[in-house]
């Protein structure tokens, strides 16, 4: 019997596959979105493509596959399972007009039975069960009994379960289809919609055929695309025969370098690891390779944004191994860091050449939050003193947001001195926390993942013309370092080493005016990398980029004032941005400042930069 498929191989295979069926591999984005900065991290292999899925030309052209490292937060709690992951590869293939249900469903049957070489009888599906908005996805159902899949292994669900998008209010979406895999006991029988905790998903294929409009009307749409998504790690799972995520073979090493630190006798003895310890266990594996590829991707630990969520994910991961009772003084995250760059480092090289940067962010980060730690146990003990026989909610949340106490580390604090912890009070203050948290992410980023509203493109070219404007008035040393857009303002994250003086904001805010007022052309064409750099565009040459790049060239025949790498989308002529004011210029982290801006004026109705021959 063959040994089963390592991640490695499956995500190549994968990408073979594709490439057979005449797909361009391209690369994955980082973490951090370049050009659709209204979310915080790429949390799908979607993300990078979104102009593409909504019309513009693909360098590589209209079938497309990638292995994309994803981010998402909003399980958070719940890791330490054994499925849920923050960080995580999402395998997907695209067409951009080009085949649409049947090709799709033939090519996932293909790779699934073929490639995988998984029984067709292991296998389910799901189609969309139709609504008001858009009848029953009777064509993928018919599809699926074409290659095989019998009708009693096929539910129709609800918009809920088999329906993407849009992203937003408005824009691309339309039903899907997902694919199954037994992990029931027994032989395989009925399907998702029967007996759903049997099957697990390991593959959505998405339909994007309609369009929603602002009244909320679904109409078909002109290029219909297929987008797919399937999670690298719960196929492994199924591949290798495990029970779990965190036991496939890249997690595996990470979680038993933490066990073996942990170093439990009663454990040992019995030859049995206590669920709470592995839960520990899986929480810090999780949390600190999402740190890793984070800080390769070039965040670094703060208090807003990524940076914010960033830190969060290293102190949950030290309190776990403070729960462990394993010692934490500057030297454990960059350990388990090695072992996460030794099993992830070969296909992300940019971890290997960043290894040691990565070391010594963690380290430092693990430093700070063991002195926030000392301080929280002083204001414990203040809080004791002034207590009764129970220590009170506020003062238990405060010591959880502010010092990063879990309550169960203050239960068991307070039980030391003969406390009681009101649990309910807690639970109060965290949920009044969470809701303002939400309601201003909800408001932060309302524009969507899709927002390419007539607001959010001019302030994208903006940035064009704010980054060309920086480098004029204070050096070659400028190149950006992060950028986020709402419909309201950009924010955008540049190298330099000291605060700018009032005169040179001055000069950036004036120079980039004076670009508007000249009413410049925008334009992009299609190059290789290495004409891109012949040719002096900015950009940050890395893994990320394809074989073929966009160029947005912002000026005429007799000036150029900005040549850069981007996805889009731009306006066609500066002169549609109105006026650009500068609102604030600030440190953002060590060697990196931060400008907000706006944009005031201009039409409502734009039009949008387009290719140019060259």
């Amino acid at each position: 019997m063959s040994p089963p498929l390592s991640s490695n191989d499956i995500r190549q295979a994968y990408l073979d596959f594709f490439r057979e069926n005449d797909h361009a591999v391209i690369p994955g984005a980082p973490l951090i979105p370049e050009n659709d900065p209204t979310v915080l991290f790429t949390t799908a292999g979607m993300h990078p493509l979104v102009p593409y899925l909504l019309g513009e030309t693909h360098p590589a052209g209209n079938r497309l596959v990638d292995v994309q490292r994803c981010l998402r937060t909003q399980d958070i709690d719940e890791v330490g399972d054994a499925s849920h992951l923050t960080c995580f590869e999402m395998m997907g293939n695209w067409s951009l007009g080009d085949y649409f249900k049947e090709g799709a469903i033939q090519m996932s049957f293909e790779f699934l039975t073929e490639v995988l070489e998984i029984p067709k009888d292991m296998l389910s599906i799901s189609c969309f069960a139709g609504d008001a908005d858009a009848p029953k996805d009777e064509e993928a159902a018919e599809l699926w009994k074409s290659v095989g899949i019998p009708q009693e292994r096929i539910a129709f669900l609800p918009k809920s379960e088999n329906w993407w998008g849009p992203a937003g209010q408005t824009g691309p979406c339309g039903p899907d289809t997902e694919m199954f895999y037994w992990v029931g006991k027994g032989e395989p029988h009925d399907n998702p919609g029967v007996n759903e905790q049997d099957w697990m998903e390991i593959w959505n294929d998405v339909f994007m055929q309609y369009n929603k409009n602002e009244h909320g009307k679904f109409t078909p749409l002109t290029q219909q695309n297929v987008d797919t998504g399937m999670g690298l790690e719960r196929t492994a799972a199924v591949m290798q025969k495990v029970k779990n995520v965190y036991e496939i073979d890249v997690l595996k090493p990470i979680v038993g370098h933490i066990l073996r630190l942990h170093d439990d006798v009663e454990e040992q003895v019995s030859g049995t690891v206590k669920e709470e310890t592995l839960r520990h266990a899986r929480i810090m594996t999780d949390h600190l390779r999402a740190a890793v590829f984070i800080i390769g991707d070039g965040v670094r630990p703060g208090n807003v944004d990524q940076g914010y969520i960033l830190r969060r994910l290293i102190r949950r991961a030290i309190r776990s191994a403070r729960a462990l009772g394993i010692e934490h003084s500057g030297m454990l995250t960059p350990a388990i860091a090695e072992t996460v760059v030794q099993q992830y480092g070969d296909y992300y090289g940019h971890l290997r050449e960043h290894e040691k940067e990565i070391r010594d962010v963690l380290s430092h980060e693990e430093l700070q939050f063991g002195r926030a730690l000392n301080e929280g146990l002083k204001q414990f003990q203040r809080a004791v003193e002034k207590a009764g026989d129970t220590l009170d909610g506020e003062t238990a949340f405060h010591l959880y947001d502010t010092y990063g106490f879990p309550i169960e580390m203050t239960q068991e604090l307070a039980a030391e001195n003969h406390m009681k912890v009101d649990r309910t009070g807690f639970e109060k203050a965290f949920e009044a926390h969470q809701d303002l948290s939400r309601k201003g992410a909800e408001q932060k980023f309302s524009g969507g993942l899709a927002d390419h509203s007539a607001e959010t493109t001019k302030l994208h070219t903006a940035t064009h013309l704010l980054n060309a404007a920086l480098r004029k008035i204070l050096g070659d040393h400028v190149y950006q370092k992060g950028s986020n857009i709402t419909t309201e303002r950009l924010r955008f994250d540049f190298s330099h080493d000291e605060k700018m003086t009032p005169e040179q904001v001055q000069q950036v805010e004036d120079l980039v005016n004076k670009a508007i007022r000249e009413d410049l052309p925008v334009s992009y064409h299609l190059t290789t990398v290495e004409k891109a750099k012949e040719e002096n565009a900015i950009g940050v040459f890395d893994e990320r980029y394809g074989s073929e790049v966009k160029v947005y060239v912002i000026g005429n025949e007799s000036i150029t004032f900005s040549k850069e790498i981007c996805g889009g989308p731009h306006v066609a002529r500066t002169g549609m941005l109105g006026s650009f004011e500068i609102k604030k210029e600030e440190s953002s982290s060590a060697g990196v400042r931060r400008i907000k801006a706006v944009v005031e004026g201009g039409p409502e109705e734009i039009e949008v930069a387009q290719q140019k021959s060259c």
